[in-house]
């Protein structure tokens, strides 16, 4: 069983002991330190959190322990149901809300859970104010309402349709030249909350024909809910049928996005971003000052059609609040993560795989050309993903600075591990926060190569533990 408790949220795996994992008496804990946080930060304001889950199985048991916490604390509860992480975080800001509770694990398995925590902007909060909540649950010092002040529970089953008709409205998003296209699409949603939003939003957008794989919200994933290649077999073989122009797979919370070309290869996760920010960066009514920011560990191919279009291109730290700091900070007009999280500040500072969707499917009905030719256009790169588990006695930050020392004469980036630039190849070295492992994403224009490069990294980390 496992409890993770991080400045972004609290996850973990169902049933076992308190402590150990997300049990009902961890929800109630961290729920009530959260809004005890909330109350420190708006003394003056209106108690009113957003709260909204995923369809997995456990979702109904946390949301009422969610929604009961924040009542017996004094707080107006707006339940969305059934709806989507960039869903919850749009509502947030236009209900007025001190902050919003998404209860979705992601892209984890069935038996996992969270809690992901927003601030009144509906943006996930920031590391220090994570700390401060910590803090907060390790020292127990929630304080609950008296009977007089208890809050209540509202749903509100409208805010679907609102996210949708808000990126309909859209400059970008181009309605009529999609309804134009004809596209016939498949679409896995993974037996959650995708399978509702994503099909309602293809048929607002006008698209002709949409073939639903696991889209009943049932909770009960039909494969592991991470959409890589290997776990979209079935969409696959549904579009190498031949009858589809394009499959479109979002995780159990709709904030990753990946597409099928229409032969059955995958598109490819890292170039979901890619392809929206080329046609954000092409239609960009000004031409100046165009910047883009993605994590550390996404794909060259960015930076390289931000540079074609004349713009900049800036690295964050992985992690989407990291992300979102750096797109402030630089004005980025697109940005995101490679595993298919698109962020478009016009919208709002979150990913978002719908408005993902309206703005890939315009830049696709513009280029009237099949989805595999629009991936032919793109720089091609290849990403190799291993990790190095070490024992816990060893020291893993002065691993990281030896390396560090060891590849010095190149461009090196330690804003988050270490980064190390090779021209058109990088290898970047990340420590797990839960376990004694170093993950390594190395990157080349040929595989081969990149696998290479992500095992001479091992083979030198093997090295200096021998020493």
């Amino acid at each position: 069983m496992t409890l993770i408790k991080s400045i972004s949220g609290i996850r973990g795996t169902i049933g076992g002991k308190s402590g150990d994992s997300l049990t009902p008496l961890d929800v109630v804990k961290f729920t009530a330190a959260y809004g005890s946080w909330l109350k420190n930060k708006n003394s003056e304001k209106p108690l009113r959190v957003v709260i909204g889950r995923d369809a997995r199985l456990s979702g109904k048991m946390v949301s009422d322990l969610v929604s009961a916490t924040l009542v017996g604390m004094g707080f107006h509860v707006i339940d969305l149901g059934l709806s989507t992480t960039p869903t919850v975080e749009i509502a947030v800001p236009l209900e007025n809300a001190l902050g919003g509770i998404i209860l979705t694990a992601s892209h984890n398995p069935i038996q996992w859970n969270a809690l992901k925590l927003l601030n009144d902007k509906g943006e996930f909060i920031s590391g220090a104010d994570g700390e401060a909540l910590l803090a907060i649950a390790d020292n127990d010092s929630a304080e609950y309402a008296d009977v007089k002040s208890l809050g209540k529970i509202e749903t509100n089953d409208s805010y679907l349709q609102k996210h949708i008709e808000m990126i309909l409205a859209l400059p970008m998003v181009d309605k009529d030249a999609i309804a134009k296209a004809n596209f016939k699409i498949c679409v896995d949603a993974v037996n959650s909350s995708g399978g509702i939003a994503v099909p309602m939003l293809l048929e607002a957008l006008g698209v002709s024909e949409i073939k639903k794989i696991n889209c009943e919200p049932t909770g009960i994933f039909a494969h592991n809910p991470e959409p890589l290649p290997e776990n979209l077999r079935e969409i696959s073989g549904e579009l190498r049928k031949g009858s589809y122009d394009l499959g479109i797979v979002v995780d159990p919370d709709v904030d990753r996005l990946a597409f099928i070309n229409e032969d059955g290869e995958p598109f490819g996760e890292e170039y979901t971003l890619v392809a929206v920010a080329d046609y954000i960066l092409q239609n960009a009514p000004n031409k100046e000052g165009l910047t883009t920011v993605s994590n550390l560990s996404s794909t060259l191919a960015l930076k390289d059609v931000t540079i074609k279009a004349g713009g900049t291109h800036h690295s964050a730290a992985v992690g989407e609040v990291n992300v979102v700091t750096k797109m402030k900070e630089v004005g980025a007009i697109i940005g995101g993560e490679g595993n298919g999280g698109i962020i478009y500040p016009e919208f709002h500072y979150g990913r978002d795989a719908l408005v993902g969707i309206a703005l890939f499917l315009s830049h696709l009905a513009k280029v009237n050309k099949p989805i595999g030719f629009l991936r032919n256009t793109y720089p091609n790169y290849y990403i190799s993903k291993k990790k190095v588990e070490l024992t816990t006695d060893l020291d893993v930050d002065s691993i990281l600075e030896e390396i560090k020392t060891k590849y010095e004469r190149y461009p090196i980036n330690t804003e988050d591990g270490v980064k190390i630039n090779f021209d058109k190849e990088w290898v970047h070295l990340r420590k797990s926060n839960t376990e004694p492992i170093i993950r390594i994403y190395a990157e080349s224009e040929f595989e081969t190569t990149a696998s290479n490069l992500a095992d001479k990294i091992i083979r030198d980390i093997k090295e200096l533990i021998s020493q």
